[in-house]
């Protein structure tokens, strides 16, 4: 089973992840990913980007991500918690504004993110 990684690997992407993200370099957060990634966010269609809420591709990721980073200066994740799977990690965390959020992120058999979708909560 080539996409199957351990659980300590799913883990230490998640937390890779965080720093990432928190480090505000887009290039590096880009790197997590395979060029051929998906991305679905109820924010991608907010944004006007796309109206069926997922982008296709790193330049898609690109211009959402650095359109994003510009809007909010003060960005910061912190993890609240980890779940993985052989092909996965559900990174549940807090953004700057308090917000709790799960990152659901799928994996190839370089562990490069093929497949990523944010879930926010109704209420």
């Amino acid at each position: 089973m080539p996409n199957h990684h351990q659980p300590s690997d799913m883990e230490t992407l998640g937390r890779t992840w965080i720093d990432t993200w928190n480090s505000r370099d887009l290039e590096r957060v880009l790197a997590l990913y395979d060029d051929k990634a998906e991305m679905t966010s109820d924010r991608v269609q907010a944004l006007g980007l796309a109206e069926s809420g997922t982008l296709r591709g790193k330049e898609s990721l690109r211009a959402y991500w650095g359109k994003a980073l510009a809007l909010l200066p003060n960005l910061h994740f912190s993890l609240i918690d980890l779940f993985v799977s052989p092909d996965s990690v559900v990174v549940f965390y807090q953004n700057e504004r308090g917000k709790k959020i799960c990152e659901y992120l799928r994996v190839n058999a370089d562990a490069k993110i093929v497949q990523g979708s944010a879930n926010h909560l109704t209420h």
